[in-house]
C-alpha cells in the first residue's frame, strides 16, 4: 500500500519499485531480487499484449523521402479507444472481464484496428474510521486496496489496401474500411450471442446482415497480428463520507428503560461518500505475433509499467506515467532457440516513455443504507477529462551480433550494464554522452531513431456499482466486507496529435543530436472520427 500511495502522490516510479518488465527483464521488474533471480534468462511464457506502443508499428519503410536515415517513416496521428469493464466481487475475491478496442491512424496512410478481451481475478479489502472532530456529524474516511492478475487475447488488423501515393487520401479510404470492418465484427459478435436462443433461419439472417457491413477491401477475419496478454494491477483509494443516525427517540424500549423513550439509542440509517483519491500501478506483458503485413514472421514482446492517479470528489484531476520496452525477434528463430535452450537474438529494440496530466468535470459518489449489520451500497459517477500526453520513443535496429547481444544481456540482467530503473529516455539519448555511458546508452545515441510527440486527449467515462455487505463497528473504526458486489465502467478516449512533432538527427559536433521537424509525421493530418 505504501508503494501505491507514493505512486499516487508523486505520479512517478518509486526508486525501489519495478519498472514493469516481466521475467525476461526481471532485473528491471525486481531490482531488489539480485542477479540470481535473473540467471535463467527465460521470458514469461507466450502470453502478453501491446500497449499504446508510442508509435512503434513495424519495420520502417526503407525509402527515406527526406534524405535522413534517422527520420522514422511514420508516426501515430490519432487513436480512438473504447474500454468496457465488469468487476464482480464475492467476499474478498474479485473477478473482472474487459474488452478494449483501439482504432489507430498512421501518417503513412495506414490504419490499424485492435481488439483485446481480458479476464482476471484478485483480492480486495478496506477499512474505515471516524474523522476526529467530525464524529458528532458522522464524518468518516475509508482506505481500500486491491491486487488483480489477468490474461487475455485478441488481434490487430492492418488496413493498407488503398495506395494512391497520397498518404492523406489513403488514410481517408483505409479509415473508412477499418470503421466498416469494426461494425462487421460487432454485428457478427451479436449473432454469436444469439446462437443459444435464435437458431436456424433467423441465425442465418443475422450472419448475412453482419456480412453486408463488411468493406470492399476487408482483411480476412483472422487478424494480421495475434495478441496475447498478461497483466497485474495494484490499486488503492481513499474516500470521505458522512453517516446518518436516528435521534434515538423512536418510543421503543427493548432494553428496559424506565421511560420507554429512546432506550435503544441512535441507530445507523445509512451513509453517503465521495471518492477523494485513487491510483494504481499496472504491469502488462504483451506478445504480438505477426502473420501477415510488413511484420510477417516477427514476434514482439512488449513490457509496460504504468502509474496513474485520480483525485477530486466534484471535478476530477488525473495523471499517469508509463515506461515501455518492445523487443522484436524473428519468430521462427526465436521458437527454435527457445526449444533448444539457446540465447535469443533480438532484431529491434524500442523504448517508449510517456506522461499524461489533465482535469475536467466529473464526480464519483456512493450512498448506503443499513439493516442491522447488513449494508446495501450503490454508487456511480461520470465525467470528462481533457488532458495532454507527452510521448518519447527511441527505436534501434539491431543489424549485427554485437548490438543484438548487448541488448539481450541488458534485458536479462547479464554483464556489467544490466537494465536499471528508470529506463533511459530518448531525450537523454539525444544529449552528448558522458564518459561512463553504458553500451545501451551509446547504442541509442549513435544509432537510435529518437522522436518526441504531444497529443491532446479527451476521455468520457461513467461508472455504476452495487454492493451488499456485512460490517461491525468498534469505536471509531468500522470493519466489514462485501458479500457481493458488481461494478461496471465504460471509458471512451480519443487522442490526437498536436504541437510540433520532432525527431533527432544524427550526432553533430560536440556529440549532441539536434531536434528538428518530423516531416514524415506532419505531412498527413488526422481525420476526426
Amino acid at each position: 500500500m505504501s508503494l501505491v500511495v507514493a505512486a499516487i502522490v508523486g505520479l512517478s516510479v518509486p526508486a525501489d519499485a519495478a519498472t514493469g518488465l516481466k521475467s525476461a527483464v526481471c532485473r528491471i521488474l525486481h531490482p531488489l531480487s539480485g542477479a540470481e533471480a535473473c540467471s535463467t534468462g527465460d521470458y514469461a511464457g507466450d502470453d502478453g499484449d501491446g500497449g499504446d506502443g508510442g508509435g512503434d508499428g513495424g519495420p520502417d519503410d526503407p525509402f527515406v523521402p527526406n534524405g535522413d536515415p534517422f527520420e522514422p517513416a511514420k508516426c501515430l496521428l490519432s487513436q480512438d479507444q473504447t474500454k468496457a469493464t465488469v468487476v464482480i466481487q464475492v467476499a474478498f475475491i474479485k473477478i473482472s472481464a474487459s474488452e478494449t478496442v483501439k482504432l489507430q491512424q498512421w501518417s503513412d496512410g495506414t490504419v490499424t484496428l485492435e481488439r483485446v478481451t481480458e479476464t482476471g481475478g484478485g483480492v480486495t479489502a478496506s477499512i474505515s474510521a471516524g474523522i476526529p472532530g467530525l464524529k458528532d456529524w458522522g464524518g468518516s474516511a475509508s482506505l481500500s486496496g486491491s491486487y488483480m492478475a489477468g490474461s487475455g487475447n485478441g488481434g490487430q488488423w492492418l488496413f493498407n489496401g488503398n495506395k494512391t501515393g497520397d498518404p492523406q487520401a489513403d488514410l481517408a479510404a483505409n479509415l473508412e474500411d477499418a470503421q466498416k470492418f469494426a461494425a462487421y465484427l460487432k454485428a457478427n459478435d451479436g449473432c454469436k450471442y444469439q446462437s443459444g436462443y435464435n437458431p436456424g433461419a433467423a441465425m442465418g439472417a443475422c450472419v448475412q446482415d453482419a456480412a453486408s457491413k463488411k468493406p470492399d477491401l476487408d482483411p480476412e477475419l483472422a487478424p494480421d497480428v495475434d495478441i496475447t496478454k498478461t497483466s497485474t494491477e495494484v490499486a488503492g483509494g481513499v474516500s470521505f463520507g458522512k453517516t446518518f443516525k436516528s435521534n434515538g427517540k423512536s418510543g421503543k424500549d427493548t432494553k428496559g428503560g424506565k421511560d420507554g423513550k429512546g432506550a435503544d439509542g441512535p441507530k445507523d440509517l445509512g451513509s453517503i461518500s465521495f471518492e477523494g483519491l485513487s491510483g494504481s500501478m499496472t504491469e502488462d506483458v504483451v506478445v504480438m505475433r505477426a502473420k501477415t503485413g510488413p511484420d510477417a514472421g516477427k514476434i514482439t514482446f512488449v513490457y509496460t509499467f504504468s502509474v496513474s492517479g485520480t483525485a477530486g470528489a466534484v471535478g476530477q484531476a488525473k495523471g499517469s506515467r508509463m515506461q515501455q520496452v518492445a523487443v522484436t525477434y524473428d519468430a521462427a528463430a526465436y521458437d527454435q532457440e527457445e526449444k533448444d535452450g539457446k540465447p535469443h537474438h533480438p532484431q529491434k529494440l524500442t523504448i517508449t516513455t510517456s506522461q499524461e496530466s489533465g482535469d475536467g468535470p466529473g464526480i464519483q459518489t456512493g450512498a448506503g443504507a443499513n439493516a442491522g449489520p447488513v449494508t446495501i451500497d450503490v454508487g456511480g459517477g461520470g465525467g470528462t477529462i481533457n488532458s495532454q500526453i507527452h510521448t518519447e520513443s527511441a527505436e534501434v535496429t539491431l543489424d549485427n551480433d554485437t548490438d543484438s547481444t548487448a541488448v539481450e544481456d541488458w534485458l536479462r540482467g547479464r554483464g556489467d550494464a544490466p537494465a536499471t530503473n528508470p529506463l533511459p529516455t530518448p531525450s537523454d539519448a539525444a544529449e552528448a554522452l558522458d564518459d561512463d555511458a553504458g553500451p545501451i546508452e551509446r547504442l541509442l545515441h549513435d544509432k537510435g531513431k529518437l522522436t518526441r510527440l504531444d497529443y491532446k486527449a479527451n476521455t468520457d467515462w461513467w461508472n455504476a456499482s452495487l454492493g451488499i455487505g456485512f460490517g461491525i463497528s468498534a469505536g471509531q473504526v468500522s470493519l466489514g466486507f462485501k458479500l457481493f458486489g458488481i461494478d461496471i465502467t465504460h471509458e471512451e478516449k480519443n487522442q490526437t496529435i498536436t504541437g510540433d512533432p520532432t525527431y533527432a538527427t544524427g550526432p553533430k559536433s560536440g556529440g549532441a543530436r539536434p531536434w528538428v521537424e518530423w516531416k514524415n509525421c506532419t505531412r498527413t493530418k488526422p481525420i476526426p472520427t
